[in-house]
């Protein structure tokens, strides 16, 4: 026996409203920032922040580069090789580089920049998460210095 369909089920019912995957902002907080965060999915884009500014720390290497567009979107991308380790460090260290970026970003990104968040071995998976933070800050501030 098929039990009587409710309203909203079925064929005609829609589907909820669910948040992104993978967000880079805290639940609930994405509606109040006017930064716009996308992620990196192409080759070419790892590429060229590859080619661009870089600045190592302790815990990763930051990659950025200024797009030459209009589009004020900030873009990153993460990256772990397998120098990391197996899949388990290599996801641990991507998790915690997307973190630090959920964190610091919405605060010190620049609109029309990509920025790429290489994972290091050894350092990203076990550094402490305050030290990332701090690694993340700066790093940022040296990447937007002026050029000398």
């Amino acid at each position: 026996m098929t039990p009587p369909e409710e309203p909203g089920q079925g064929i005609t019912a829609e589907a909820p409203v669910a948040p992104p995957a993978v967000s880079l902002f805290a639940p609930g907080k994405a509606a109040d920032q006017t930064l716009a965060v996308q992620t990196l999915r192409h080759r070419k884009d790892f590429l060229r922040a590859a080619s661009a500014r870089r600045q190592g720390t302790g815990g990763f290497l930051l990659q950025a580069r200024h797009r030459d567009d209009t589009d004020p979107v900030v873009r990153v991308g993460f990256t772990a090789s397998k120098k990391i380790g197996n899949s388990v460090f290599r996801n641990r260290a991507k998790r915690r580089l997307r973190e630090i970026a959920r964190a610091i970003l919405p605060d010190m990104a620049v609109p029309g920049w990509d920025y790429v968040l290489v994972a290091r071995p050894g350092a990203t998976v076990d550094r402490d998460f305050a030290a990332l933070l701090e690694d993340m800050r700066g790093a940022m501030r040296s990447v937007h210095r002026a050029p000398k």
